[in-house]
């Protein structure tokens, strides 16, 4: 699932607290000007699509990302793949030409030893 410009702006806040935020911490983190509530509706559907939890504080909510930056772009890798039917290889093969040499090592070095590359965390919950 793709998301918006605003949405990627609230989940980069999202992923680089340590902790969950309210809608007026992720509001005065955004370097624009928005009103407050449509950080709130911004919040409020990415946890209806399950991007974010969502939990009670008092009379606020605070807002955590429900997955890592990493693990979400992986779904959306799949999504993708996904999305070009049975020609998966074709699709691949023209992603691989793309990225540069860097990435070209660390994606030969994940297939051979996948053990050795260290998986993305999941952000902590306060709970944890």
């Amino acid at each position: 699932m793709a998301l918006g410009e605003l949405e990627r702006a609230v989940m980069a806040q999202l992923w680089s607290a340590d902790a969950p935020l309210t809608v007026r911490d992720v509001h005065d983190r955004l370097e624009r000007e928005l009103a407050y509530t449509t950080v709130m509706t911004v919040l409020g559907r990415l946890a209806k699509k399950g991007l974010v939890r969502q939990e009670r504080d008092g009379k606020a909510y605070r807002y955590a990302a429900a997955s890592s930056r990493e693990q979400m772009a992986a779904e959306l890798m799949l999504d993708a793949l996904g999305d070009v039917g049975e020609d998966r290889t074709a699709a691949l093969v023209a992603f691989v030409d793309r990225v540069g040499p860097e990435e070209a090592e660390a994606l030969r070095r994940a297939l051979d030893n996948p053990a050795e590359i260290s998986p993305p965390t999941t952000p902590r919950s306060p709970e944890s």
